[in-house]
C-alpha cells in the first residue's frame, strides 16, 4: 500500500496483491455499502499500457444492510514512472471526473465506491463497478443503428447538464480547456505527425490508403487555425475519446461509458463527430446520421438544452469531425506501446471513416466560409 502521509493515501494502492479483504470492506462502505468482505481473489482484465484493470471477486458476509457487489474492477496506474509522467493529467482527469462531475452527469458510467490519487499524479485507484457480461464495442467492426443511437443519448446525459455552464474549472485546476492559442499548437502537432503518419500506411497498407483520404488530412491540416476558433464558442464537458472501444454495451440499447483521461471542458460537436465518423460505415453513416444527430438532440432537449435547434445541433456535429483525425493521427503515430497489424487496421478504419465524412459533410468548405 503507498506510504501514508495523511488518510487520503491509504485509498491507493500499486499492485492488487496489497489488496485485503479489510481494505476492501472499507473501500465499499466509503463509497456507501455497509457490507463486510471476508475473501477475494483478483484477475486482470483489459489490456491497457499506462493503466491496469483487476476484477476481484468478493466474497461477503451474509448479513449486512446494503445489497454488496460480488465482484468490483480496480483500476491503477501502470507502467514506467516516465510512463506514468506523461499521462499525469490523464489520471487526474479520470479520477477528477469520477469524484467531482459524475454525481451530477446523466451519461450511465459504473459506480464508483472509491477514487484517490497521489499528490504527484503517478499513482491512483478506482474502485469500480463490474460491468461484466457488457462487453466493450470494437472500433474495426463498427456498431449497428440501435447500439450508436444508445451510445449517442447517453453522451448527451454528459453534455446536458453542463450545458454552458460557467465556472466548471473553479477548484479542479486539472481540468482542461483548450483556448484558440491550445488549437493552433495542436495544429503545429499534427502536422508534424503527418509524415510519419502518412509514410507508415504507405509502407503497411499501400493499396489501402486512398489519395483522396492522404489529400483530406493535409486540407484538415490547412484548416485548423480556423476550426479551432470555430469550436470555441459554446461549451460543456466533453469526453474527449468518445468511441467504440472507451465503451461497454450489454446488448443493444445499454451503454456504459470508460477511460475519462481525455475529458475537458469543450465543443460538445467534437464528441458527437468523433463517435459517428468512426464507429459506422460510410454508406450507413449517410443514411443514418440524420436521425443518430436528431436523437442526441431529442435527450439534449429532454435535458433542458432548449436554446439549441436541431439545424445548429447537426452543423455543430459537421464542424467537429476534424477531432476524428486529430486524435487518430496523433494516437498512432505517438501510442507508446509497439505497433501491430490489429492496432494499424483499427487506426486505418478510423480515418478512412473519418475523410469520408469530411467530404460528405463538407466540414472544410463549411469552416472556409465563416
Amino acid at each position: 500500500m503507498t506510504e501514508s502521509a495523511g488518510r487520503t493515501l491509504e485509498w491507493i494502492v500499486d499492485d492488487p496483491g496489497e489488496v485485503t479483504p479489510e481494505w476492501m470492506t472499507d473501500a465499499l462502505r466509503r463509497g456507501g455499502t455497509d457490507a463486510e468482505v471476508v475473501g477475494l481473489r483478483h484477475q486482470p482484465v483489459g489490456g491497457g499500457q499506462l493503466s491496469s484493470s483487476h476484477r476481484f471477486h468478493l466474497d461477503v458476509r451474509p448479513g449486512g444492510t446494503d445489497p454488496a457487489p460480488s465482484s468490483v474492477v480496480l483500476k491503477l496506474a501502470a507502467g514506467s514512472p516516465e510512463g506514468r509522467g506523461q499521462i499525469v493529467p490523464g489520471y487526474r482527469s479520470e479520477v477528477g471526473y469520477y469524484t467531482r462531475f459524475a454525481p451530477g452527469a446523466r451519461i450511465r458510467v459504473p459506480r464508483c465506491w472509491s477514487a484517490a490519487i497521489t499528490a504527484d499524479g503517478r499513482t491512483f485507484t478506482l474502485v469500480l463497478e463490474d460491468a461484466h457480461p457488457a462487453l466493450p464495442g470494437l472500433q474495426v467492426d463498427g456498431c449497428g443503428i440501435p447500439e450508436a443511437e444508445a451510445a449517442l443519448r447517453n453522451l448527451a446525459g454528459l453534455h446536458g447538464p453542463f450545458w454552458n455552464t460557467d465556472g466548471l474549472a473553479d477548484g479542479a485546476d486539472w481540468l482542461r480547456r483548450t483556448d484558440e492559442a491550445g488549437f493552433g499548437f495542436l495544429g503545429e502537432v499534427l502536422a508534424a505527425a503527418m509524415v510519419p503518419f502518412l509514410d507508415r500506411f504507405r509502407d503497411r497498407f499501400r493499396d489501402r490508403l486512398p489519395p483522396a483520404d492522404a489529400d483530406t488530412l493535409r486540407r484538415t491540416v490547412d484548416h485548423f487555425a480556423r476550426w479551432g476558433r470555430q469550436v470555441c464558442t459554446r461549451h460543456t464537458l466533453i469526453h474527449g475519446d468518445y468511441r467504440l472501444d472507451n465503451l461497454l454495451f450489454a446488448g443493444s440499447h445499454e451503454v456504459m461509458a470508460v477511460d475519462w483521461q481525455s475529458l475537458e471542458i469543450g465543443f460538445a460537436g467534437r464528441d458527437v463527430a468523433y463517435f459517428l465518423s468512426t464507429a459506422l460505415p460510410p454508406a450507413v453513416r449517410r443514411a443514418q446520421e440524420n436521425t443518430l444527430v436528431r436523437a442526441y438532440h431529442e435527450r439534449l432537449v429532454q435535458m433542458g438544452v432548449d436554446d439549441y435547434p436541431l439545424e445548429e445541433c447537426f452543423r455543430d456535429y459537421r464542424l467537429g469531425t476534424p477531432q476524428a483525425p486529430l486524435l487518430t493521427v496523433l494516437g498512432c503515430v505517438y501510442a507508446t506501446n509497439e505497433p501491430t497489424e490489429s492496432s494499424d487496421r483499427m487506426f486505418l478504419s478510423m480515418i478512412t471513416n473519418a475523410c469520408s465524412a469530411i467530404r460528405d459533410l463538407g466540414t472544410l468548405e463549411l469552416l472556409g466560409s465563416r
